[in-house]
């Protein structure tokens, strides 16, 4: 495969490669697949500090703010940092059905870490220490 790095930091690729890559991205059926996000989140006591770190020392811009939590474009994945008791990067799967998934994933021995349907949120932990949270896909047309 021929890719090379512009200055923006994204890839290209020559058209046909990446027509195939798109074609097979289309042909993923979620019906019982896990499919992964861009997201990674983070979250932080010291979020002052890092939010700044992000924002001025990496350059990254933000592309989502609240009162606890900024989100930033890294090119490849959205980095959000938020507040409160840290914990190691959470990246995230989208599945069309959470609760079946959840369900799923217990009975092969993952556990729930963290639950919260308002926002959504439920990370679980598989069982070789892994932390993703499990999200709801889009219907596709």
């Amino acid at each position: 495969m021929y890719c090379e790095l512009t200055l923006n930091g994204l890839w290209l690729m020559r058209p046909r490669i990446a027509n195939r890559i798109i074609s097979n991205l289309r042909e993923i059926s979620l019906a019982d697949k896990f499919a992964s996000s861009r997201e990674v989140i983070i979250r932080t006591e010291a979020w002052d500090e890092a939010t700044r770190f992000y924002k001025s020392i990496l350059g990254l811009p933000i592309t989502y703010r609240s009162s606890t939590m900024l989100g930033f474009e890294t090119g490849a994945f959205c980095l959000y940092v938020e507040k409160g008791a840290e914990h190691g990067p959470v990246f995230e799967f989208l599945v069309p059905d959470v609760g079946a998934a959840k369900a799923r994933l217990i009975a092969a021995g993952c556990t729930v870490e963290e639950e919260d349907a308002s926002l959504p949120r439920c990370y679980i932990r598989d069982p070789y220490g892994v932390v993703f949270n499990i999200g709801q896909a889009r219907a596709v047309k």
